[in-house]
């Protein structure tokens, strides 16, 4: 694969198709996530922020409110 070549590509494609790229790409690594290891700095940290959201379960914030955040920062 020629790399440089297939983002040429995908540069050419509007935001929309891109974000979706990007969304198909994350779900494929996540089909086979069982083959990725976490190291133990990451392990650690996925267990703080565990304990975070126990601890403040509504200090959260809506996935259509930071999808419409990035959205406008894009836009800008």
């Amino acid at each position: 694969m020629n790399l440089s070549a297939t983002l040429a590509e995908i540069k050419t494609l509007s935001i929309d198709d891109r974000i979706r790229l990007v969304q198909a790409i994350w779900d494929s690594i996540g089909a086979e996530s069982q083959q990725l290891t976490l190291t133990e700095p990451q392990k650690q940290e996925l267990s703080r922020r565990m304990a975070d959201h126990k601890t403040n379960p509504n200090a959260v914030i809506a996935w259509e409110t930071v999808k419409s955040q990035a959205r406008a920062r894009i836009r800008r």
